[in-house]
């Protein structure tokens, strides 16, 4: 197609919306552009063809029968765009929200509050995959990604959630007042740790750390980590917002703050371009209860 033979698009929806409401101020209206501007757009489309399309009809607007002949051919072809775009928007929004995150913040953070949304979206079908892994965001597939860290990947659009520091911890009834005042002094207690992260070498490695045995480290899913902390069963790298209730109790105990994750935080990952709206709906959603939890 030879694109320098069309008039601009701008000029033909002008056109059409005076040829529909037969008045240039409705035609502004509907466009939500000033009855002026309507005005040069059609006067520019009468140059282009070097055709009169419109003439005065006591206050309003008549068609030429070129002007019929026009009308009639680009309203088929505005409405063969409109049933293809509305087509396109019932398939993309009736497709599954994807969602993947970390099991940590999904047991944590994202459970407890989840059943806000589903009762304030329920046309909205939620695909919730929490898994360790950095799962590729592609068309069609994973909508947005949930995960800690500074804000820099890389090809995305990153948002923060909210800020949070890393903080090793263990229950009181396990550590109690032992005194554990060096990084090397934890080598003495059990590790939990969540499948398909390394926190602890991770930790020790930034401590300067090097073992000299083996680790007593025990692998586990991310809500059982959590769950077994609190049970004295282990200590264990987090991410203190999960923990921040259990520390204010009492229940758990902060051995070190890793100044290291500083101003870090849980991040809102997307493909860059515009979002579908039912993830328009949940980053709102989010952001909603990031706010309550601030508030309180």
């Amino acid at each position: 197609m030879d694109w320098r033979t069309l008039p601009s698009l701008n000029s033909l929806r002008a056109f059409a919306a005076v040829a529909e409401e037969k008045s240039l101020s409705a035609a502004g209206r509907e466009l939500n552009v000033t009855h002026a501007a309507v005005s040069q757009q059609v006067k520019s489309l009468e140059t282009f063809l070097g055709l009169q399309l419109v003439v005065r009809e006591g206050r309003g607007i008549a068609l030429t029968p070129e002007g019929e002949q026009l009308f009639r051919g680009i309203s088929s072809g505005f409405e063969t765009i409109q049933d293809t775009v509305d087509e396109l928007l019932h398939q993309d929004v009736g497709r599954p929200l994807n969602i993947t995150m970390t099991p940590s913040f999904a047991i944590s953070w994202l459970m407890p509050r989840i059943n806000d949304f589903r009762l304030k979206h329920q046309d909205i079908e939620l695909m919730l995959n929490p898994t360790a892994e950095n799962i590729e965001l592609k068309p069609g597939g994973v909508d947005l990604a949930i995960r800690f860290g500074r804000g820099d990947w890389p090809g995305l659009e990153s948002e923060l959630l909210f800020k949070t520091n890393f903080v090793v911890v263990g229950a009181t009834r396990l550590v109690g007042d032992c005194g554990i005042k060096k990084p090397e002094d934890i080598l003495e207690y059990p590790w939990l740790q969540e499948y398909g992260t390394n926190e602890l070498v991770i930790w020790l490695e930034k401590q300067g750390i090097v073992p000299k045995g083996k680790l007593n480290i025990t692998h586990l899913p991310g809500y059982m980590v959590l769950e077994g902390i609190r049970r004295g069963e282990g200590i264990s790298a987090t991410a203190e917002v999960f923990v921040e209730a259990d520390i204010a109790a009492g229940n758990l105990k902060v051995l070190f703050r890793d100044a290291v994750y500083t101003g870090s935080g849980y991040h809102l990952l997307t493909r860059p371009g515009v979002n579908r709206p039912p993830l328009k709906a949940f980053m709102s959603w989010i952001r909603q209860m990031r706010d309550e939890q601030a508030s309180l």
